[in-house]
């Protein structure tokens, strides 16, 4: 009797700690508001580390030809990518010079910052058919490089973030679209919420919600500072900003 009253005392402790650990920063779409960056940019991701934060997010999106590429649209200067094979991309630059970046460029240069987390957004495709695809050929390129700790998955799909649990299940993986109980998304495998700052702002039941049942949340996408304080004062996990650096300096004077 005593030793499960230690034990359920011990587990308490555990989750107090988890949820009173200080709320890190992720650079939305890596950290770009500086000199000689740009969004979603090798630039960004490396500028990202520099800043030493949490995690740097970015976005892809599936060629004609099934290669991956980082880009927050479906479009890129007017061109669709689902329906271009990547020659007819790889030559467009990004506003700081770069050309579009592949997946492949992204997670060599990720593996050499090793002290910083790749958050990867598997953008919603045409078909479930092609987020099926999407999702194996992404899981294939990082378990390839053994980044499995190091890559980080979120989704506004639901079933992609259920391809990821299928082929990564121990893989962090979380929910952007902030439509769905914590809990409902926690019976079906994905261990993390990742959810718009207004929704929380409004359901912060959800986040403690999240937090008992030891799913990590995070907010997007925070700019306003005041906002940025409401969160730290929720105790989220992470917020994703693209002001990294006056975000960091909140969060430490808090």
């Amino acid at each position: 009797m005593r030793l499960s009253k230690l034990m359920m005392a011990c587990a308490m402790c555990v989750v107090a700690l988890a949820g009173s650990a200080q709320t890190k920063v992720i650079a939305h779409r890596g950290y770009w508001k500086c000199e000689g960056s740009a969004q979603n940019s090798i630039a960004s991701l490396t500028k990202a580390a520099e800043a030493k934060v949490y995690g740097s997010e970015f976005d892809v999106q599936m060629t004609k030809d099934r290669e991956i590429v980082v880009n927050h649209d479906d479009s890129i200067q007017g061109i669709c990518i689902f329906d271009t094979p990547f020659a007819g991309l790889k030559a467009l630059k990004l506003s700081n010079g770069e050309t579009l970046p592949t997946l492949d460029d992204y997670l060599e240069t990720g593996k050499k910052l090793a002290d910083i987390q790749l958050i990867l957004e598997i953008k919603p495709h045409r078909t479930k058919e092609a987020e099926n695809e999407a999702v194996k050929i992404i899981v294939d390129k990082v378990k390839k490089r053994q980044m499995e700790k190091q890559v980080e998955y979120i989704s506004f799909s639901m079933n992609i973030c259920e391809q990821l649990v299928r082929l990564t299940p121990d893989s962090e993986i979380a929910y952007l679209k902030s439509d769905v109980a914590p809990e409902d998304l926690k019976a079906k495998g994905i261990n993390g919420i990742d959810y718009y700052v207004k929704v929380l702002a409004e359901k912060p039941e959800w986040i403690a919600e999240a937090q008992r049942a030891g799913m990590k949340v995070n907010v997007w996408t925070v700019n306003d500072m005041e906002m940025v304080r409401e969160m730290i004062n929720r105790k989220v996990d992470y917020i994703t900003t693209d002001y990294p650096l006056e975000t960091g300096k909140l969060i430490q004077g808090n």
